[in-house]
């Protein structure tokens, strides 16, 4: 698939088995998530910009490249996206946060955004979207949408679990944001839940039902 890539590295296909199974408890699955968003931050964060800068090592001086975390913000879709942001913070502790809050119309299935903020200057950052289900793509479509308006030097989309009508959607609507995930599922069923999936993401992280 153009623009989707699949992480496929062992240890984030065996976390992410974990996390699937129903009895993992509320502390496990919020453990693995954030120990499998700091492993899929290594492929998600492949091409951030470098700098040099002039260093002393115990022998001598040299040039040596550095990355401009103040430059990265992370987009946390709440509530479970933020989930996802802990464990990239981890690698990337200068990184800019922000949050967007949205909520599904049980109806009609429309995002409905009810909080909005994030950093300034968004037109010199480069922007990672984190929600740990793109399932309809209705949410991450609206996200896009709003983070456009302020024109980010590039946009990327983070999810543990994709499916084709997901990818579909955020495509179809934006052709230019990539897609990382560690799984492409069959599809949704017919509450426009992820299957075989791994429930109510926000749930299963914070204990809720």
């Amino acid at each position: 698939m153009d623009d989707v890539v699949l992480i496929e590295h062992p240890l984030v296909q065996h976390k992410l088995t974990l996390m699937r199974r129903k009895d993992t408890s509320t502390n496990d699955f919020r453990r693995l998530l954030n120990e499998i968003s700091t492993l899929m931050a290594y492929e998600v964060l492949h091409d951030m910009p470098m700098q040099p800068i002039t260093i002393e090592t115990p022998l001598e001086t040299m040039t040596a490249n550095v990355i401009d975390g103040k430059k990265v913000v992370f987009a946390s879709l709440l509530r479970a996206g933020t989930g996802i942001v802990d464990g990239m913070l981890t690698v990337v502790p200068g990184a800019r946060v922000g949050h967007i809050g949205l909520y599904r119309d049980p109806k009609t299935r429309v995002a409905i955004e009810y909080y909005f903020k994030m950093p300034g200057e968004l037109s010199e950052r480069d922007v990672v979207v984190a929600d740990p289900m793109l399932a309809t793509g209705n949410s991450a479509v609206a996200a896009v949408d709003r983070i456009k308006e302020y024109s980010p030097r590039s946009i990327k989309f983070v999810c543990l679990l994709t499916c084709p009508e997901g990818i579909a959607a955020l495509h179809d609507a934006h052709p230019d944001v990539p897609i990382f995930t560690a799984a492409v599922d069959r599809g949704l069923d017919e509450n426009g839940y992820i299957v075989p999936g791994i429930g109510d993401a926000g749930d299963r992280i914070f204990g809720t039902t």
